[in-house]
């Protein structure tokens, strides 16, 4: 007989599982239009004004083709600005425009209400610990 894993104990299968309630609360509170990586790629841009792609891509975890699609379908809404660097001209200069900013504004309330739903179902005193071990399994 083959021996099957214990998908209860396997972390890729509950790390989906996690991924897909997230998606869930996701659609439901904070957007059905802006995905949570068009909302990284908008919150970056709002902590750190006139950064390239590169640095964006660095800030995000999300590799530069990914954030070329989303940078393309966030420019087509008008939410994000692109500009060549004065200084230097390969350089492309990105920020979010006045509309970006209204939309993150209403987007990280119900982002962080999500976040504290997720954490919710965690003993207060397990949470901070939860936090570290999956900033450490995301920088394996």
């Amino acid at each position: 007989m083959t021996q099957a894993l214990d998908l209860e104990a396997y972390v890729g299968h509950l790390i989906r599982r996690a991924e897909q309630k997230h998606t869930a609360l996701w659609s439901a509170q904070v957007s059905r239009e802006v995905t949570s990586q068009q909302f990284a790629v908008l919150n970056a841009l709002a902590a750190s004004p006139g950064i390239d792609q590169r640095t964006l891509a660095a800030a995000t975890s999300l590799d530069r083709s990914t954030v070329n699609i989303i940078l393309r379908r966030l420019t087509d809404h008008a939410y994000v600005s692109q500009n060549r660097d004065p200084e230097d001209r390969r350089r492309t200069v990105l920020r979010l425009t006045a509309e970006g900013i209204r939309l993150i504004e209403t987007l990280i309330p119900r982002a962080q209400s999500v976040n504290s739903e997720l954490l919710q179902v965690l003993p207060a005193g397990d949470r901070e610990a939860a936090l570290r071990i999956l900033r450490r399994l995301a920088g394996a």
